[in-house]
């Protein structure tokens, strides 16, 4: 069994190439926009199917995750994500630029299953509640990325050019030390199980809230760009920086996180991250400025922090679901937000403009302040560890 260090850095380094390839995408967004001439419910139905992608890789990576090792699933995914990336830059027209987003969507999604399973894992051998230390680090990878994608707007790189460069350094990084020989558990598909499994029971009300924190973590990954640019008067430049001030506020938080969880308890937590982000939404949409908007991405980052580490730990350690079923099922509500938000913010802002479509966010903020309890953790007691059950390097 590797060293506790050697699998923290492990996990983190794949939650960094999955936060740095999605924070890569979303900087150059108005890009990919200005080359194809998009309006707003175009962009909408563009980013539908990154979300179609997304969706469809929840369950079978879910089941490969179980089947084969979570590990050895992830590392292959993250393999095709990053091709994904670059082959959006060599797309000629919107039509190819659809097909590879749906791609880019179903490796994102996938290896979201996949590499929290690692980590339901790697937080139980290392003992102790650092699931919001890895989800800091794919904040960090996302700030990165959006932060080259300012810089590669400053300086005029083409997106082909900037999407391989950022793509082909962070995979080989991060999958050089993710390459442990971790021993993941191992389970044989459950006879009559469903091929789609979405969350129900307590399941349910964890993927609730966490779709209602990743919608809006999406919403501000692929509109905060144009939210500034449109909406305050910030340049193209300026614009990047809405993301990247929303993903270090994220990081933040969640490298305090287990300090935080563990002196307020997994409720409390919720319910203020909740007030949080609906304060980050009134901040941003009402007085209109660049420099009040920033400060809104910033409680928005506080927010949605701890939601997504405190739903997939409570769901990998359900008590009667195997995890990667149970990460599966709760990324279809939960990740399925993240990828659902953009369009969605797209449709809305059709018809009511921008600026008043991210109103929407402080509604699903509430959300979360009343149904936090569901994040409750429950003792992994029902669900032993079944008799097929093999180490799989």
């Amino acid at each position: 069994m590797p060293s506790v260090k050697k699998t923290w850095i492990a996990v983190a380094a794949m939650f960094v190439l999955n936060g740095g390839l999605f924070g890569t995408w979303a900087s150059r967004i108005p890009t990919v926009v200005e080359r194809h001439a998009l309006d707003g419910g175009q962009l909408g139905l563009l980013l539908l199917t990154l979300a179609a992608g997304a969706i469809a890789s929840f369950p079978l990576a879910g089941r490969a995750s179980d089947t084969f090792g979570a590990a050895r699933a992830t590392l292959v995914i993250a393999l095709a994500y990053t091709i994904a990336l670059i082959l959006i830059a060599c797309a000629p027209n919107v039509w190819l630029t659809g097909v590879a987003l749906c791609l880019f969507g179903a490796g994102h999604g996938g290896m979201d299953v996949t590499m929290n399973s690692w980590a339901g894992e790697a937080e139980r051998h290392i003992a102790k509640p650092v699931m919001s230390t890895f989800h800091a680090m794919w904040s960090l990878g996302a700030g990165v990325g959006a932060v080259g994608g300012y810089l590669a707007t400053t300086f005029e790189l083409g997106l082909m050019a900037h999407f391989a460069l950022v793509g082909i350094a962070f995979w080989a990084l991060t999958t050089w030390l993710a390459a442990i020989g971790w021993p993941s558990e191992t389970r044989k598909p459950i006879k009559g199980a469903r091929r789609f499994p979405l969350p129900h029971g307590a399941l349910f009300w964890i993927g609730l809230v966490a779709m209602c924190a990743a919608l809006g973590e999406g919403a501000i990954a692929d509109w905060s760009a144009l939210f500034l640019v449109s909406v305050t008067s910030a340049t193209q430049a300026q614009g990047a920086l809405g993301y990247a001030v929303f993903s270090a506020a994220m990081v933040v938080m969640r490298l305090f996180g287990a300090s935080v969880i563990t002196r307020l308890g997994e409720v409390r937590v919720a319910r203020l991250a909740g007030c949080s982000a609906a304060a980050g939404v009134l901040l941003a949409v009402i007085p209109a400025s660049f420099t009040t908007a920033l400060a809104g991405f910033v409680l928005l980052g506080l927010g949605y922090a701890l939601i997504m580490p405190l739903a997939f730990s409570r769901a990998a350690n359900d008590p009667h679901t195997p995890p990667g079923v149970a990460i599966a099922s709760v990324a279809t509500l939960g990740y399925g937000g993240i990828l659902i938000g953009p369009p969605l913010i797209g449709f809305t802002a059709h018809f009511i403009t921008l600026h008043y479509a991210f109103a929407l966010l402080g509604v699903l903020a509430l959300v979360i302040v009343v149904k936090a309890s569901a994040l409750k953790p429950a003792p992994r007691t029902s669900l032993e560890k079944a008799p097929e059950d093999s180490p799989q390097s």
